[in-house]
């Protein structure tokens, strides 16, 4: 009988559990974990459908190398000392500014990020290009001056909310962001008690289950944020005690909406004022959670949707509170803080954009790599991403990618970028070897997951962090580890700990490289670099999530994270491994008065600008009057890491769905082929009418425009995206609002 192994998916960061069976290097069967403690028998369609992502024919086996146009297979040694020669050669030469990492750990395999940062900052740069960078950054932004760090997440509290608000998110489709996205939907949707209100242009799927559909022109959510803020105070309806507990700056910020023209703002929204009176007694007066998601991150005014968001959900008391968003806890938060006021934060030498979260948006990277500053980008190294298929502006990337001196990816399957580049590595899937997920969608718990390797690795395929580390040891970048670590590390890791804590203080320079120490001595012992990562981490958690561990039931100890590491082992399916205070959630902000700042003086001339008459003007393009949204979640798209189209047979995926009213207005029927044009270039695709799409919009969606087997399937929406459109603040690309022409073929 065929033996069911508890894993969970890589395919989106919703990372639902899973069971599989497994035969050697394949997966044969797939199921949802039911007993799985966060998911409970959840899975959507990507999911079961796992089997395509680990086996199929443009899987690496072998390092290869570009030699007069043709990839050749090579041996590690030879691979590994070339990048670490040619490495050296570029930043001696040029300095350390030249070389980026882009990479992360994707949806589900987090482990390799600790690896490949600390490269990149042992060689002196902070240039950290991340796919959170294309999404989030301005939201980290607002959270890092309104709660005092940019690394404090704010999630839904669907347990003890009474609504649930929706804008921009088409949760019940993309099944992220929210844990069992569509039982809880339905929840909200079904329940008489309860309501599910959704802002969307677009009639989603989500959408269609609303008890209350607020339909606004898309491109408007600035405008209509800042007029819902304005009911309510308007009303008199912000909760004045929790604004005077727990909010500064409200009379800074109060007078740009008390004399508001709410009605001629909704006109331009293409709302009626009563609705929209409705959502804002609702919100005020009853225990209500928000998701937003891409539609409003983004939409044509970004970090401003965020600000908005934010001074919402204050005035009305719902950050930290019982029902509506609160603060998660984290074994590791997703990046740092990096405020861009403090001088030891880096920016971009051509485009003057700073890291947030220590991260730097793609949007940039063709500009960074182009420029004529004598320290521009020259060498890259890519882990885990496909920026020709997954950012924007294919075209520039590809003609700033020609230019680089180097550009070496870390990867599972022959990507686009990875024929790009000089060097290829092959890593392990996900599925061959350990890692993890620093996502947490759970309240008040915080869970960990670790995947076991479960299928066999073909060829000579590594994890990414022992790449990492020979490329670290290659550079010279590792100084002599004493004998004991290596001793102790097989059979006392008590004292392993306390020699290596030793070794660490001895040289300030090693924390650096900890990640590398780690992972020749403890990483040799378990049989895996992210093993020995994992296990530092565990030992280092008490010392900041001690009340959180002991909320969770655990026994604060010195040998706690060795106490850990065990149990996580020994359960595959997940671990809670601690727990928040549910009534003292507030006392998690760390700005210096403990209060939610709401003024944020650098969006006082932003917040000037959305006026109805401006905002009216900005929406008018005759040149391009259509509105593309660029790359929104179907069940048949997984970015770009499901390469096989074979997962797809028998579905019409990447279509362009248009309205009826517009394509009967154009005199196209479906199942026509359509030139669609924008700022960026032009492609030819065949059309889908749907409701879903609204007058004067068109959908694409993203993860298409793949090469497998030397053949391209469906089209590539970033060739018609810009990599100039993009947040004034965080560089994310406006992929949400991109003007555009649509025309007869």
């Amino acid at each position: 009988m065929s033996e069911w192994k508890k894993t969970f998916c890589p395919l989106c960061y919703h990372n639902c559990g899973l069971e599989i069976v497994t035969r050697g290097h394949d997966i044969s069967r797939v199921r949802p974990d039911r007993n799985h403690p966060r998911t409970r028998g959840y899975c959507c369609r990507k999911g079961m459908q796992v089997s395509y992502y680990q086996t199929h024919k443009e899987r690496l086996r072998f390092p290869l190398k570009k030699q007069e146009g043709k990839f050749v297979s090579i041996s590690w040694e030879q691979a590994i000392s070339e990048i670490a020669t040619r490495l050296k050669e570029i930043l001696d030469k040029h300095g350390p500014r030249v070389l980026a990492y882009l990479g992360g750990g994707g949806q589900g395999c987090h482990l390799e990020a600790g690896f490949g940062r600390n490269l990149l900052m042992a060689l002196g740069s902070q240039y950290h290009y991340s796919p959170l960078a294309q999404e989030l950054t301005g939201l980290y932004w607002v959270n890092g001056r309104a709660y005092g760090r940019q690394n404090m997440e704010l999630i839904p509290d669907l347990d003890r909310a009474r609504n649930f608000l929706v804008i921009g998110w088409n949760g019940y489709v993309s099944n992220s962001g929210v844990n069992r996205a569509r039982k809880r939907i339905r929840e909200f949707s079904k329940d008489p008690l309860k309501k599910l209100i959704v802002v969307d242009p677009l009639f989603s799927e989500t959408a269609k289950l609303a008890n209350r559909h607020i339909k606004i022109r898309i491109g408007t959510l600035a405008l209509f944020l800042k007029s819902l803020i304005a009911v309510i105070l308007q009303k008199g309806l912000e909760n004045r005690h929790f604004i005077e507990n727990h909010c500064s700056g409200f009379k800074e910020v109060a007078p740009w909406f008390r004399d508001f023209d709410v009605s001629s703002a909704l006109r331009v929204c293409g709302l009626e004022y009563g609705e929209v009176e409705d959502l804002a007694c609702t919100y005020a007066t009853e225990p209500t959670a928000i998701r937003s998601d891409l539609g409003l991150l983004m939409d044509r005014q970004s970090t401003m949707n965020s600000y908005l968001e934010m001074i919402l959900m204050a005035i009305c008391g719902r950050i930290g509170t019982p029902g509506g968003n609160v603060f998660v806890g984290h074994l590791m938060p997703l990046g740092s803080h990096s405020d861009e006021r403090d001088s030891k934060t880096w920016r971009t030498l051509q485009t003057d954009v700073p890291a947030i979260m220590g991260y730097f948006p793609p949007n940039v990277i063709p500009e960074e790599i182009l420029s004529t500053n004598k320290e521009h980008l020259r060498a890259m190294i890519v882990s885990g991403s496909n920026p020709l298929r997954s950012y924007a502006d294919t075209l520039a990337y590809e003609k700033a990618f020609e230019k680089l001196d180097l550009l070496v990816t870390v990867e599972v399957s022959m990507s686009e970028t990875a024929r790009a580049g000089h060097y290829v590595l092959p890593a392990r899937s996900a599925f061959e070897k350990w890692d993890t997920t620093f996502f947490n969608l759970t309240f008040p718990e915080i869970y960990l997951q670790v995947r076991h390797p479960h299928c066999d690795p073909a060829g000579e395929v590594l994890e990414e962090g022992e790449i990492y580390t020979r490329l670290a040891e290659a550079l010279g970048l590792i100084p002599e580890i004493p004998p004991s670590l290596y001793e102790l590390a097989g059979h006392d890791r008590k004292a392993y700990w306390e020699e290596l804590l030793r070794f660490v203080s001895s040289k300030k320079e090693i924390g650096r490289i900890l990640p590398f120490v780690a992972a020749k001595t403890l990483g040799r012992a378990l049989g895996s670099s992210h093993l020995a990562a994992l296990w530092a981490i565990l030992m280092n958690y008490p010392r900041h999530g001690g009340e959180d561990l002991a909320r969770a039931g655990y026994e604060l100890n010195p040998l706690l994270g060795e106490s850990l590491f065990q149990k996580i082992l020994e359960h595959p399916e997940g671990v809670v491994v601690g727990r928040l205070n549910p009534e003292r959630n507030l006392e998690r902000l760390r700005t210096s008065d403990k209060k939610i700042e709401l003024y944020i003086h650098e969006m006082v001339e932003w917040m000037k600008e959305v006026e109805p008459q401006k905002e009216e003007k900005s929406l008018y393009n005759p040149r391009y009057p259509f509105v593309l949204v660029a790359g929104r979640h179907f069940p048949y798209t997984a970015n770009t890491i499901v390469r096989n189209p074979a997962w797809n047979k028998h579905k019409r995926v990447c279509t362009l769905l248009m309205s009826s009213e517009d394509a009967r207005d154009l005199w196209i029927k479906d199942g026509e082929e359509v030139m669609v044009s924008t700022e960026a270039s032009k492609l030819r695709i065949t059309v889908e009418i749907s409701d879903i799409a609204a007058k004067g919009t068109v959908i694409i969606p993203h993860g298409f425009g793949l090469t497998y087997e030397n053949e391209v399937y469906g089209v590539n929406v970033n060739e018609l995206t810009k990599n100039t459109h993009r947040d004034r603040i965080a560089g994310t690309p406006l992929h949400r609002y991109v003007p555009c022409r649509v025309e007869r073929v």
